[in-house]
Formats: C-alpha cells, sequence, structure tokens
C-alpha cells in the first residue's frame, strides 16, 4: 500500500474503495496512519460498495467519511480465537471466552458447597490465555477509539466514542461476528455515513470496479491493492505436488 501511494499523486486527498473479511487489527492500525500521512488533505474517505468486516471495518473508522450502498456491509471488531478439533477449524469469539470464564470463577467462590464441578471446568481454561485474551480485546477498542477520536469523532471523549460504538465492539448485540452491520446502524452509532443511491454517478464505476476486483481475487490471486496506474498483487500459495 506503501509503495503504491509513494508514486500517487494525493494532493486532493484519498478515496479507499474497501474489500476485505478482515484480518490483524495491528495491521489496520497502520494502513490508517499511512492512509492520512500520505493524503494530502490528512484524511481519506472509504468508499464500501460490498463488505469491509472485523478488522477492514477498523479502517473504516479511520476515514473522515464511510460511503455506503443500499447492502454495504460493516461488522463486529471484536477479536476472534481459532482451534484445529478433529481436522476442523473452529472460531470463538474472545470475549465470550473470557466472559464465561469470569462467570464462573464468579460462581465458584460464591459457592458455599460442592467446588468440584467448578473445578473440573475452571481446569479447561489457562489463566495466562485469559489474561492474553483480555490484552486483544483492550487493544481492539483502544485502535478503533483512537481512530475514530482522532478522526470522524474527534469532538467526542473516548468513554463517549466508546459507548456509541458498543455494537461493533461486543457480541452482546450483534450475537455473531460475521453479523453484518449496515448503513443505517453505523449511522446510528454516530459514524459519518455517506449513504449513496444504486442511481448516483459514484455507484456504478465504484461496484463495477468492486464486482471485477472480487472476481481477480477469488479467482487469481489472494490480495490486490491497486491504483489507477499501479498495482500489487498477493499470489495465492501453491499446493505442493
Amino acid at each position: 500500500l506503501e509503495a503504491i501511494l509513494q508514486k500517487t499523486n494525493s494532493d486532493k486527498g484519498i478515496a479507499l474503495l474497501l474489500s476485505s473479511p478482515g484480518g490483524s487489527g495491528l495491521a489496520a492500525e497502520r494502513v490508517i496512519n499511512i492512509l492520512r500521512r500520505y493524503s494530502g488533505t490528512n484524511d481519506y474517505w472509504a468508499v464500501i460498495p460490498g463488505k469491509a468486516k472485523s478488522a477492514a471495518t477498523m479502517v473504516a473508522f479511520g476515514a473522515s467519511k464511510i460511503f455506503m450502498g443500499p447492502a454495504s456491509e460493516l461488522g463486529p471488531i471484536d477479536p476472534q480465537f481459532s482451534i484445529v478439533e478433529d481436522g476442523r477449524q473452529k472460531r470463538f469469539s474472545v470475549f465470550n471466552i473470557v466472559a464465561s470464564y469470569k462467570d464462573l470463577f464468579k460462581r465458584a467462590t460464591e459457592e458455599k458447597g460442592h467446588l468440584q464441578p467448578y473445578l473440573q471446568q475452571l481446569a479447561r481454561y489457562d489463566a495466562r490465555e485469559i489474561k492474553e485474551f483480555e490484552d486483544a480485546i483492550s487493544l481492539s477498542e483502544d485502535i478503533a477509539i483512537r481512530a475514530l477520536k482522532t478522526g470522524m469523532m474527534s469532538t467526542l471523549s473516548k468513554a463517549s466514542i466508546k459507548r456509541k460504538i458498543k455494537m461493533f465492539l461486543t457480541p452482546e448485540i450483534t450475537k455473531a461476528h460475521g453479523r453484518l452491520i449496515d448503513r443505517d446502524e453505523a449511522g446510528s452509532c454516530g459514524l459519518t455515513i455517506e449513504k449513496v443511491s444504486v442511481n448516483d454517478s459514484l455507484w456504478d464505476p465504484a461496484y463495477e470496479l468492486y464486482v471485477r476486483l472480487s472476481n481477480f481475487v477469488s479467482s487469481q490471486v489472494a490480495k490486490c491493492v491497486e491504483s489507477a496506474q499501479h498495482s500489487f498483487v498477493v499470489n495465492i500459495p501453491r499446493k505442493p505436488n
């Protein structure tokens, strides 16, 4: 991304067409910083024709304005934990793991009778991992709140921002990490949302580019970052013979 921006005239600002299932929160923070640093206006717009989920939602938080169509999606940013059981990958909400541990521990300390059932269940948890999970939750919140505080919610306190974006921070409201948050819900959280109609002059070229890139990424490469003049791709890893 930075290599492409170094070759791009961004004096009038940057419009980022964003489509991603997510990734690393730390990477999202770096992307926000790079976009702001290279933009001639010190900010950028996020254009979301389809889905910008998880860490990609964080990148959208760093924008001064988010353009969303009728079916565009943002999503929760609570960290996830993946494990492989019986050859199948399973994903769990880190927030829920920590909450279940704390609930179980609380019930154990309040129990006046037989503790063995609680001890057996608590033995499945590693206190060191729980601390790591708590730090991951805190980091995710900090990145999101910092991005908004230095951008579209600069006039609000960090505590106020946290209250407004609670829908994004925990699964208590959305119930699932993959759940969509549409433009109306995003707007109700205080985000600066520009609702784009399918008849808008911006939508047709943006959506066509999104469809073409989605097909390119799903069939030929794993990742694509490009401007009007330059392109960078990550090839799909070849399977060993």
